[in-house]
């Protein structure tokens, strides 16, 4: 599988938005390679990693984020499943869950309900151990900041903001990815 022939049907060269995506999706891939071989341990499959940290916010352009050149109809939040959607329809559901369970460090249900998001009633968080080093990764990196890696204390109080279960999460990734 070539994610670029992905991205290229869906994401114009030469504009904005693909220019964002391609920083963005290239910072994660590498974060997350990174961390695939510092940790042989963790015996993951580094090639679908490489693939899906391509793939993760392939459905970011049906969203509305003016700011980074995405003007579709559905809220930001919603790229995840967005991005299942599409990359379940090409025919890689494997990928597709990386879309849909990266945000933060996942969403779960309850939070779907509590907050009342627009997004499917199920949870989406990250289950595999590739899922959960792309999460991370994708921690690292925004779209509006390109190619600037955020410090640990920057992504622990973005994410309280949506809870301390988030910060905490993160924390055991960082124990074990770092």
């Amino acid at each position: 599988m070539d994610p670029q022939l992905i991205i290229d049907k869906y994401y114009k060269k030469g504009t904005k938005l693909y220019n964002i995506y391609m920083s963005h999706v290239t910072d994660v891939t590498n974060k997350a390679l990174s961390i695939a071989h510092k940790h042989p341990e963790l015996a993951v499959d580094v090639n679908f990693i490489e693939e899906a940290s391509m793939l993760h916010d392939i459905g970011i352009f049906k969203t509305h984020a003016p700011r980074i050149g995405c003007y579709g109809k559905y809220p930001y939040i919603c790229h995840g499943y967005l991005g299942n959607e599409l990359l379940t329809s090409e025919g890689y559901p494997k990928h597709a869950l990386v879309c849909e369970r990266h945000t933060g460090t996942g969403i779960t249900l309850q939070m779907i309900i509590d907050k009342n998001l627009p997004l499917p009633h199920r949870d989406m968080v990250p289950v595999s151990m590739e899922e959960k080093i792309i999460c991370f990764a994708d921690k690292f990196y925004s779209k509006s900041h390109l190619g600037k890696e955020k410090s640990i204390k920057k992504i622990r109080r973005s994410l309280a903001k949506h809870g301390e279960q988030q910060v905490a999460i993160f924390d055991e990734w960082c124990e074990l990815f770092l």
